[in-house]
C-alpha cells in the first residue's frame, strides 16, 4: 500500500493507493502549512491525518509499503528541513518514506509522475518539472515579489487598472464598473477602505477577485483581456526557465500539465496554450489525476512500483 499526502494552505489530502492502483483511502483534513500553524500543529495534523487514512484502509501505518509526503513551504526554510525530514519516522514506525514540496503532488498527479513540467498557478504560481530523474522548481516567491500569474497577480493587476481608470490615468473599462458592483462601493475611493481596511489586505479575497476578470474578459472587456494575456505570459516565462533548468534537448517535446483555480479560466488556457504554440517544444496536457493521487502514485514509483491508478 501506498500513501500519498499533498498539504496545502487550506487543507491536507491523504489517498492510499493498493498495489493494483486501486484507490483505498482518501480522506482529508486541516492544513499543514507550518508558517502558518507552527511545526508542532503541522505534525499534529498530519499524523491524524494518516491516522485516519490508515483506518479507512484497514491498515497500521507501519504496513504502508512506502509514503510521500508533499509539504507546503517545504524547501523553503532551511532551518527546519532536518525536522521536516525526520517527523514522518514517528508516525509511520519506519523509513520507508520520502518528503518534498507539495508541487511534486502536482506534478505528478498531472503527467503520471512522467517526465515534464507542471504549471500550478491558484492563489499563488509556482512549476515543477522532471527530466530524467532530476526535479526542479520555478516560481512560488509569494505575492510580495513573485508569484506571477497567479489568481492574486491578476487580483491585485485588476485593483492597479481600477485605480488608474478611476484616476482619469486611463480610459475607463467595463471593468470599473464591474469591481465597483461586486465591492458594494459606494464612492470609488471606498475600494481603499474595503481592501486595506476591512480586508487587511488578505491575499485570499485579493485572489478571488481574479474571477470578477475572467468574467469582464468573457465580455469583451480589453482591461480584463489585457491582464489575463499577461498573466498567461509570465506562466509562460515560468515554463520556459523550468524547462531551461532541467535541461532539455532543444528538439525535444516537453510534456506540459497544470494545475489551479486560474486554469478555469477559458480566456487564460487559451493565451496560455498560444504562448506555448510560439515556441520551443512543447506539448500541452490535461491533468491525469488529482496532486493527491499523484502524491500517492510518487510513493509507489519512489519504491520502484509503476502503478496506474484507478480512480473511478
Amino acid at each position: 500500500m501506498f500513501l500519498g499526502v499533498d498539504g496545502g494552505g487550506t487543507k491536507t489530502a491523504f489517498c492510499i493507493l493498493d498495489e493494483t492502483g486501486a484507490v483505498r483511502a482518501r480522506t482529508e483534513g486541516e492544513t499543514c502549512y507550518f508558517l502558518r500553524i507552527g511545526l508542532d500543529e503541522a505534525e499534529r495534523r498530519v499524523a491524524k491525518g494518516v491516522e485516519d487514512a490508515c483506518h479507512v484502509a484497514g491498515i497500521a501505518p507501519d504496513e504502508l509499503t512506502y509514503a510521500f509526503f508533499g509539504l507546503p513551504a517545504y524547501g523553503e526554510v532551511s532551518s527546519v528541513i532536518d525536522r521536516l525530514n525526520h517527523f514522518p519516522r514517528t508516525i509511520l514506525g519506519h523509513d520507508r518514506y520520502e518528503c518534498g514540496n507539495d508541487t511534486v503532488c502536482g506534478w505528478a498527479g498531472s503527467l503520471g509522475a512522467a517526465d515534464g513540467i507542471n504549471i500550478v498557478a491558484g492563489t499563488g504560481s509556482i512549476s515543477y518539472g522532471v527530466n530524467e530523474g532530476v526535479g526542479r522548481r520555478c516560481g512560488g516567491w509569494g505575492e510580495i515579489f513573485g508569484d506571477e500569474g497567479s489568481a492574486y497577480w491578476i487580483g491585485r493587476a485588476a485593483l492597479q487598472a481600477f485605480s488608474r481608470m478611476s484616476d482619469g490615468r486611463e480610459p475607463p473599462s467595463p471593468l470599473l464598473e464591474r469591481l465597483s458592483a461586486y465591492l458594494a462601493l459606494g464612492v470609488e475611493l471606498d475600494i481603499v477602505d474595503v481592501v486595506l481596511n476591512q480586508w487587511a489586505g488578505d491575499r485570499t479575497r485579493i485572489a478571488g477577485l481574479a474571477r470578477v476578470v475572467d468574467d469582464a474578459a468573457a465580455s469583451g472587456d480589453p482591461q480584463s483581456i489585457r491582464i489575463l494575456d499577461e498573466a498567461a505570459r509570465e506562466l509562460a516565462l515560468l515554463l520556459r526557465a523550468t524547462r531551461e533548468a532541467l535541461d532539455f534537448d532543444e528538439n525535444a517535446v516537453v510534456a506540459v500539465s497544470y494545475s489551479g483555480g486560474v486554469f478555469r479560466s477559458r480566456h487564460v488556457l487559451d493565451a496560455f496554450r498560444r504562448e506555448l504554440a510560439a515556441g520551443p517544444h512543447f506539448e500541452l496536457r490535461q491533468p491525469l489525476y488529482e496532486p493527491v493521487v499523484g502524491a500517492a502514485l510518487y510513493a509507489a514509483r519512489l519504491a520502484g512500483t509503476v502503478l496506474t491508478p484507478r480512480t473511478a
